[in-house]
């Protein structure tokens, strides 16, 4: 390129790297092309600025690169991640300071409200030591982390729910597992004082075996109990069991909490509980349309489980009874599919349903409040610190009032007396207020059993009663209603027959109370009037999970077993029975099998008649015998046919045989026990003793297994 002789000569970035290169590496025309380079660099200043910068920040991050890789190839002496797997370091081991650690394990949420209500009053008694709510299975990360940070406890209450056949709740499961199976210890546990408050029915024979079971294995590995073991009955009135263990423990942590300081003060003043309340938040109302988007097949979690169920629609849905029953049964199919939800043949599904739209409606209309107002709820005031000293459940998401009646309140169940005093607060009429404060008193404890408890009052019931009661948002999602508990029934499938199903067996719940209301049961009635998606593309649907169970099959296919399961307690088996044919089908050799089935009558509830046939021509099933107790001139329960078979059911179960139960816990299970002593005394020659102790036995070994409820 050329120029006239007063013009600067520009040349392109290419032209100018060239011209470098050429002087540096054509040494026969050093000068000539010393003095081109210098001229095209006088020339081009700023071109050459942004190059040198260009090659200095490139050397720099070549330094570094270089610099960092060979850091990286040193050992690692700095690890930021290892504190996540320790268990937490406790700072407060060296402050001096007292502590007591309250645990729970509950199904329901009770026995978490009852160690929260403890932990409450104890700081309000008790200023200088340090309270712990702790969930038992947030407690320990594995068996050998439980072992080592129980034995530095100096002092823990434990409130411990039994359910079902004296199972522990599926939160304090690992520990009971875990505890009971190391009793054998020698005593290590000398340093402990301890407490234990438990959480049953009376009608179950298991009656508050967990608590019973902790408690005595703690006592044997050198715990020292402050107080017998508190034996709640929600049978009668939990709340007044629970109230008069905690006046037994008062003056036995006195001995242990209080200070010198404190020897010559009174305890101190009397206790009075905070009505617990939320902080509500109301919120735009667009924010209500996008309520059911969040929910999808996947719950977006690793585990399904209470707490992050999945949505499952209902595939099928059909009715098992005939024209002539007069009751109701339903046979319902969840689609599972693509959820990630799996299940074992024998385990329990929990299912979250709606209370009905008419008494959402009439709980609208007590509560006087708007049913579209759309609000959030906060555990924590505006500047962040908790409400209630942590006593509040977890908030359910943000809604409005109408969802969040029919999704998450409890409104047909009897109300706490810690609801009656919530609802005392609010009530506008004296009159009332003294009513509701009189039922929940130590003084109104008779009148309470009878109004309440016997006349199976629901909440609903006693707001109309009191209708100048008109808590708050807050108070009556915190205080007055329960939460809405997921019900459990017992799988009536197998994965081996139907992996992407789960069946449910479901009798419809329809009572008559005394008090002349008709009680229907929220799921049940649910899962009676759902659509399934054959017949809508807006098919019914609900968050569902399972929850595993000891009720299983023996390893060997070849073990006799014994089934018992009349009415809806056929469930279980029918999964077990799918299983054992798919078992069959694939060349297993089977051992012989009786099932004890009972209904009504033939031609009414004989549920899964031709499937119980086939089972029986296709070799699942060895023997079928069924019991009508409503069809023939006297009533005939599977108690009596099993005396029928008494000789074949004693040689099963002495050939290694599994007994298994499925019903009613509080009449028909009890039944087949009895009649189960029976056998094996008369059959054995044994005395009532042995033959108990043999039954016993059965029990210890899994060989004797029952879900009843």
């Amino acid at each position: 390129m050329e120029s006239t002789s007063g013009s600067s000569m520009k040349i392109s970035p290419l032209d100018l790297m060239a011209a470098i290169f050429r002087g540096k590496m054509d040494p026969s025309n050093t000068s000539s092309a010393g003095a081109e380079v210098a001229s095209v660099i006088l020339e081009n200043r700023e071109f050459v600025m942004i190059l040198t910068t260009s090659i200095a920040v490139l050397i720099g991050c070549v330094v570094v690169f270089v610099w960092r890789r060979s850091s990286a190839q040193k050992p690692k002496l700095v690890q930021p991640l290892k504190p996540l797997v320790i268990p937490e370091p406790e700072p407060e081991l060296d402050d001096g300071s007292k502590k007591v650690t309250i645990f729970f394990g509950t199904q329901t949420g009770t026995a978490e409200g009852f160690a929260k209500a403890l932990a409450e009053e104890a700081k309000a008694r008790y200023d200088k030591v340090t309270f712990k709510v702790v969930d038992l299975d947030d407690y320990a990360a594995d068996d050998e982390a439980y072992e080592e940070k129980l034995k530095n406890e100096s002092l823990a209450i434990f409130f411990l729910a039994t359910y079902g056949d004296g199972e522990p709740t599926d939160n304090a499961a690992r520990f009971y597992k875990w505890f009971t199976e190391g009793k054998e210890k020698e005593a290590w546990l000398q340093n402990l004082h301890y407490g234990v408050f438990g959480l049953g029915n009376r009608q179950y024979e298991h009656f508050n075996k967990v608590a019973v079971v902790v408690d005595e294995i703690l006592a044997a590995q050198g715990g020292k109990r402050l107080v017998p073991v508190g034996l709640g009955d929600d049978d009668q009135c939990i709340e007044d069991d629970f109230t008069a263990w905690r006046e037994l423990m008062w003056p036995e942590l006195d001995q242990l909490l209080r200070d010198e300081d404190d020897a010559t003060t009174p305890a101190c003043t009397p206790y009075t509980a905070a009505v617990l309340e939320y902080r509500v938040v109301f919120n735009d109302t667009a924010d209500a349309s996008v309520e059911d988007k969040s929910w999808n097949n996947v719950n977006g979690h690793a585990v399904i489980d209470a707490q992050h169920p999945c949505r499952a629609n209902v595939a099928v849905r059909k009715e098992l009874h005939t024209p002539a029953s007069d009751r109701s049964c339903t046979h319902l199919e969840f689609d599972i599919a693509g959820t990630g939800l799996t299940y074992e043949t024998g385990d329990h599904v929990g299912v979250y349903c709606e209370n009905l739209p008419e008494t959402v409606e009439e709980a609208i209309s007590l509560l006087g409040l708007a049913p579209e107002a759309h609000f959030s709820l906060y555990t924590e005031k505006d500047d962040g610190t908790p409400l209630s000293g942590g006593s509040l459940l977890p908030p359910f998401p943000p809604c409005t009032l109408r969802t969040a009646l029919t999704r998450y309140a409890d409104l047909l169940s009897s109300p706490k007396k810690s609801a009656l005093l919530a609802l005392a607060a609010y009530a506008s009429d004296p009159a009332e207020a003294d009513r509701l404060r009189h039922l929940a008193s130590p003084a109104g404890k008779d009148e309470y059993a009878q109004w309440m408890v016997a006349s199976q009052r629901s909440l609903l019931e006693v707001m109309a009663e009191f209708p100048s009661a008109k808590p708050p948002l807050g108070v009556f999602f915190a205080a007055v209603a329960s939460r809405l508990q997921p019900r459990y029934y017992s799988i009536s499938s197998s994965p081996r027959m139907a992996p992407s199903r789960i069946h449910v067996t479901c009798a419809l719940v329809c009572d008559k109370t005394p008090t002349g209301r008709i009680h229907k049961g929220i799921c049940s009635t649910w899962m009676k009037n759902s659509v399934p998606w054959a017949k809508s593309d807006d098919c019914s649907w609900a968050p569902i999970f399972v929850r595993q169970s000891n009720f299983r099959l023996p390893v060997d296919s070849k073990v006799p077993i014994l089934m018992i399961g009349p009415g809806t307690g056929f469930a279980p088996f029918r999964g077990f029975l799918q299983e054992r044919l798919a078992l069959k089908e694939d060349g297993a050799e089977l051992g012989p099998s009786i099932l004890f089935f009972g209904c009504r009558n033939s031609q009414m509830d004989y549920i899964y008649e031709d499937e119980l046939n086939n089972f029986v021509e296709k070799g699942a099933l060895s023997e079928l015998v069924v019991a009508f107790s409503r069809q023939g001139p006297t009533k005939e329960y599977v108690q009596h046919k099993m005396m029928q078979k008494a000789s074949d059911i004693w040689n099963m179960i002495s050939q290694g045989g599994y007994i298994y139960v499925c019903g009613d816990a509080k009449g028909m299970a009890k039944d087949v026990h009895r009649t189960l002593h029976t056998i094996l005394q008369e059959q054995g020659s044994l005395d009532s003793s042995k033959a108990e102790s043999m039954v016993k036995n059965l029990q210890t070994n899994g060989r004797y297994l029952r879900d009843v409820w």
